[in-house]
This record gives structure tokens, C-alpha cells and sequence, in this order.
């Protein structure tokens, strides 16, 4: 099974395509959509078509999206809301089903903590995949959220069903 990790961000978006094998995960790519400066719905649409690349390049049978929580600037949020709706929309409009995550799950997932920092999910996304390097923040965000969807191994839900979280870890 083919899975796209996408990390939205209204100028960055990162994306992280992986194949499941069994319990093998094997990496394909990564990388960033940047939208740059300017109008909102321009930036939108450059979001949009490039995610769009991603899917026909890659073909993913499933995306994995990172959920957006509010931030302490109001306007942000809403901004970074519609660059993950955008993301939704790309993989919506291929016909795919979309799976979403806390960052505390994907950390969770990934790590083994749900509040690790940036540096410790790059290591672990590295080693996971068996990358020769650390791949960038947004790409390494969106690779953990794949890893996190294959690992749940149910559309949209991790298997830790009837599990609480408790000072970021699972009980």
C-alpha cells in the first residue's frame, strides 16, 4: 500500500510518500510545496496543483493528513486551516481517502513520545526509513505522518482503540 503524509502549512507544505510492505516501510519521496507571497487564493491554487503532482506522480492508495489545532495567533490558524483543506481537497478531488492525526499521535507514532521535538522526528523518520540523511522539517513531518497512518493500520484511527493519552503517552 502506497501512502502520501502530507504536513500543511499555508507557505510550506510538506508532502512524504511510503510504501507498506507487511510490516516493512520503504521511502519514495519527499519534498516541499512552497506557495510563496501574495494573495491568498493564488497561494492556494499553488498548493493545490502541487499536491495534484504529487498524487498523479506518485500515485498514493491512501493520504494521511496532520490536524490543525488553534495556535495563539487566531488569524494563523485559520490561514494554516485552509492550506489543509486545500490538501484534503487535492486528495478528494483523486478520488482517495484521507486519514487525519494529531501531531501528538504522529510524535507518538514515530518517537514514542507525544511532545518530541522537530530534531528527534527527523532521527526517527531517518532511521525508519533508512535514509542517508535527515530529510527537511515539513518533509520530515509529512514522512511521520504516513509512517503513523501504516503503523494504525485502520483508515483514520491508530490501533490504540480504548487507549487515553496521559502527559503525551498512551495508557
Amino acid at each position: 500500500m502506497r501512502i502520501l503524509g502530507v504536513d500543511p502549512g499555508l507557505q510550506v507544505t510538506g508532502f512524504g510518500v511510503i510504501d507498506k510492505h507487511g510490516n516493512r516501510l520503504a521511502y519514495v519521496a519527499s519534498g516541499c510545496v512552497r506557495s510563496g507571497r501574495g494573495e491568498l487564493a493564488a497561494r492556494l491554487k499553488v498548493l493545490l496543483e502541487g499536491l495534484n503532482e504529487v498524487i498523479d506522480a506518485h500515485r498514493p492508495a491512501q493520504v494521511a493528513i496532520e490536524k490543525v489545532f488553534v495556535n495563539v495567533n487566531p488569524q494563523s490558524t485559520l490561514l494554516l486551516g485552509q492550506a489543509r483543506d486545500t490538501a484534503i481537497c487535492a486528495a478528494v478531488i483523486a478520488g482517495l481517502q484521507v486519514a487525519e492525526y494529531t501531531a501528538l499521535q504522529v510524535k507518538q507514532a514515530v518517537v514514542g513520545k507525544g511532545h518530541a521535538k522537530k530534531e528527534q522526528v527527523q532521527e526517527m523518520v531517518k532511521r525508519l526509513l533508512a535514509l542517508p540523511g535527515a530529510p527537511s522539517p515539513d518533509a520530515a513531518d509529512a514522512l511521520a505522518c504516513a509512517i503513523c497512518h501504516a503503523h494504525g493500520g485502520t483508515l483514520g484511527r491508530l490501533a490504540t482503540t480504548g487507549m487515553r493519552m496521559k502527559r503525551g503517552r498512551l495508557v
